[in-house]
């Protein structure tokens, strides 16, 4: 975890991204990926609910209105991207390239997923501090802008906050920890919306220190974090299964952390 040693006081979070994503990948007999993930953003920003992208044929996501990317999609052929950002305000620039387009540029190309991710490599320091997750249905690739390394990821179940993958900050924990227990269910999917509710708060030993405050270290501890202002907007579960068979259910959240929508999309790829 990085320490800063002098505090930065700031009153909210500097910017927005996805904040706890959970995947299993090629551990489940049924379903070789499922993620679970919440999408941590202001309010206020406009956001278009998860749908097909007209102007995108066969990309299907959710869409922050203001800078045109996502935070998490898949596409017609099983490609499949998220995006976190790396939570430290003392490094923050407003000129840098949007971190939704990301998501989105790798859901376009039609390149291998591990020659996105070695192109992007040279380049992360065009973005303010991101981690990206894409791949298809044979490959998961990790790329964090403080490492600027590409990274396969292992079969197995993995946690993605604000830090780089497998951090063991206390959602992150839990949420791996719930991960592997819904996998033992045929259908996952209502455990991990589940954990994805979680609003405990955890102790203050366990808290990371990014440079927000203790206060909003403690705000932003749990897999759910509720707020007039910011917080939990979406979450979401993805599953594809070894068939072909793609579900995906975004729950659109108010500010008491309740379900106000749910869009559930299902649709079949071909096998590789």
């Amino acid at each position: 975890m990085n320490s800063c040693p002098c505090v930065v006081v700031i009153d909210v979070p500097y910017t927005w991204s996805m904040c706890l994503i959970a995947i299993a990948w090629q551990t489940h007999p049924d379903f070789p990926l499922v993620v679970a993930a919440n999408r941590d953003e202001w309010r206020a920003r406009p956001t278009e609910p998860l749908g097909w992208w007209h102007d995108v044929p066969g990309l299907l996501a959710g869409r922050d209105v203001k800078a045109g990317g996502t935070w998490m999609g898949v596409t017609h052929e099983g490609r499949f991207a998220a995006v976190t950002n790396f939570r430290d305000p003392s490094d923050a620039r407003d000129n840098a390239l949007s971190r939704g387009k990301l998501v989105t540029d790798f859901l376009r190309d039609t390149d291998p997923p591990e020659a996105f991710f070695a192109r992007l490599a040279g380049r992360a320091s065009q973005y303010n501090g991101f981690n990206l997750i894409g791949g298809d249905r044979t490959s998961l690739f990790y790329l964090g802008s403080r490492e600027a390394r590409v990274r396969a990821i292992a079969p197995g179940v993995h946690g993605l906050s604000n830090h780089t993958l497998d951090e063991p900050w206390p959602k992150v924990r839990r949420a791996r920890v719930a991960m592997e227990s819904a996998l033992r269910d045929p259908d996952p999917t209502v455990h991990l919306f589940a954990m994805l509710a979680d609003t405990a708060i955890a102790p203050d030993d366990e808290l990371p220190d990014t440079g927000v405050g203790l206060e909003w270290e403690r705000r932003l501890s749990p897999p759910l974090i509720t707020g007039e202002a910011y917080g939990s907007r979406t979450s979401s579960v993805l599953t594809v299964a070894r068939d072909g068979a793609i579900f995906f259910e975004e729950r659109t959240l108010d500010a008491d952390g309740k379900v106000t929508t749910s869009n559930v999309v299902r649709f079949e790829v071909a096998p590789p």
